[in-house]
C-alpha cells in the first residue's frame, strides 16, 4: 500500500476540529510535573514533539481535579487552581503551533490513589492488585472510605472546575477518565459499586455521576469546547477483568453515554491487542457498538502502531481515529518515520520501567539511539 494512501493518513472533517490524519497519542501518565502539580518545561518538550511529529490530536496524561482525594500520584499533573492552568499554556502554544489539537484529560483515582492514603470510592471494597511500582507506588491500594452524598458533589464540582481551567489554558477540549479502574469507572463496574442509592444499582444509575459531570460541564464552555470520554473494561490494577455479560453490557453503557451526546468516545485496551480484547462473542467490537449506537467521533485504542491493524480498524467502520501511547512515546515523530519509509525508533519497556518519568524515557531513548 501505498504509505500516504493509507486510512490513518487521511483528513478527518471534524466540524470545527478538521483533522490533517486519523492519529492521536493516547494519554501516558508521566509523572514529571512538579510536587504541586505544575507542568515543567519537560513536558512542553515532551507534548510539543508529537504535534511536531506529525500527530493531528494529543491527548495529555491525565490530570488530578481537586486536592481533596482525586490525585493518583506524587508529580502528576492538575488543573485545579489558575496556578495549573497557567503552566499548561506553554504546553497548548506550542502543541497548537505544530496544527495539531490538545485536550486536557480530567482524572480522578478514587479507590486506586497511590498518593493518599485517605482514598474514596463508591462502596468500601478492597481494590485487588497492587500500586504500580513505574508511578512511585508499593505496596496493596488503601482500604477507600465510601463516598457521602457531600463527597460526591465535591467530586463533580472539582471536574468542572478542572474543565473550566483547561479552557482557560487554551485546550480545545477535555477527556473524563472513564476507563481502567478509577473513579468514574469504579462507579460503572458493578462489582466496584453496589451504593443503594441514585448512583448505584441499574447501568444508568452507576452512570450518573459522569452524566451529571458532562451536563455541568458543558453549562460552563462554549459549544465548540469538545467533552469526550474513555472507557474500557480492563482496569490498570486488574488488566483481565471483563463485564460478565459482555456486549450486552457494552450496549447499555452506551445507550447512557449517547443520551449526553459526547463529542468523542475513547475505547481504552490496555493490553496494546484489539483484537484479543475487543470483541465479544457477536463478533461487535466495544468500538464499532460505540460507533453504531452514539454517533460519537470514536476512537479506538490497542497497538494501533500496527499498520493492518490500524487499516482494518478505520476500512471496516470500527472508528473513526486510532490512538497510540508506547510507539509514539519511544519516536514522537512516528508518523513523519510511516510516511518517509523509514523505521521509527521501536519501544522497549525499559522506556517505562523502573519509572516512567519523561527524563528516565530520554536517558533511555538516548542509549538505545547510541547503540542503533
Amino acid at each position: 500500500m501505498n504509505t500516504t494512501k493509507h486510512p490513518v493518513f487521511q483528513p478527518l472533517p471534524w466540524p470545527e476540529h478538521p483533522l490533517k490524519n486519523r492519529l492521536v497519542i493516547a494519554p501516558m501518565s508521566r509523572v514529571s510535573a512538579t510536587a504541586e502539580g505544575l507542568a515543567t518545561a519537560d513536558m512542553d518538550a515532551y507534548y510539543a514533539a508529537f504535534a511536531k511529529g506529525g500527530f493531528s490530536m494529543i491527548i495529555t496524561e491525565g490530570n488530578y481535579t481537586d486536592e481533596i482525594a482525586s490525585r493518583g500520584y506524587r508529580h502528576q499533573p492538575g488543573l485545579t487552581t489558575t496556578a495549573h492552568a497557567a503552566a499548561w499554556q506553554p504546553v497548548v502554544k506550542l502543541v497548537k503551533t505544530h496544527g495539531a489539537l490538545i485536550i486536557a484529560q480530567l482524572m480522578h483515582a478514587g479507590a486506586l490513589s497511590q498518593y493518599t492514603e485517605k482514598t474514596l470510592a463508591p462502596s468500601a471494597i478492597q481494590p485487588v492488585g497492587v500500586k504500580m511500582v513505574q508511578y512511585g507506588g508499593t505496596g496493596a491500594f488503601p482500604f477507600p472510605k465510601v463516598m457521602s452524598p457531600e463527597d460526591i458533589r465535591a467530586a463533580k464540582d472539582g471536574f468542572v472546575n478542572a474543565a473550566r481551567l483547561a479552557f482557560q489554558a487554551g485546550f480545545d477540549g477535555v477527556e473524563l477518565h472513564m476507563a481502567n479502574g478509577y473513579l468514574l469507572d469504579q462507579f460503572l463496574t458493578p462489582e466496584l459499586n453496589i451504593r443503594d442509592d441514585q448512583y448505584g444499582g441499574s447501568t444508568g444509575n452507576r452512570f450518573r455521576l459522569a452524566a451529571e459531570i458532562i451536563q455541568a460541564i458543558r453549562a460552563v464552555v462554549p459549544a465548540r469546547f469538545l467533552v469526550g470520554v474513555r472507557l474500557s473494561e480492563g482496569k490498570v490494577n486488574d488488566l483481565r477483568y471483563r463485564w460478565k455479560d459482555g456486549a450486552a453490557m457494552a450496549v447499555e453503557v452506551l445507550e447512557e453515554v449517547r443520551k449526553t451526546a459526547p463529542d468523542f468516545i475513547h475505547i481504552a485496551v490496555q493490553s496494546g491487542e484489539w483484537e484479543r480484547d475487543s470483541f465479544y462473542g457477536n463478533g461487535a467490537s466495544y468500538a464499532a457498538l460505540a460507533k453504531q449506537i452514539t454517533g460519537s467521533v470514536i476512537i479506538a485504542n490497542g497497538g494501533m502502531h500496527q499498520l493492518t491493524r490500524a487499516a482494518r480498524v478505520l476500512e471496516e467502520s470500527h472508528a473513526d481515529l486510532v490512538s497510540i501511547g508506547k510507539a509514539a512515546l519511544a519516536d514522537p515523530a512516528w508518523p513523519l518515520h510511516i510516511l518517509n519509509g523509514t523505521s521509527p525508533l521501536a519501544f522497549h519497556p525499559d522506556m517505562l520501567w523502573p519509572e516512567a518519568t519523561i527524563q528516565h524515557t530520554n536517558e533511555v531513548i538516548k542509549s538505545v539511539q547510541a547503540v542503533v
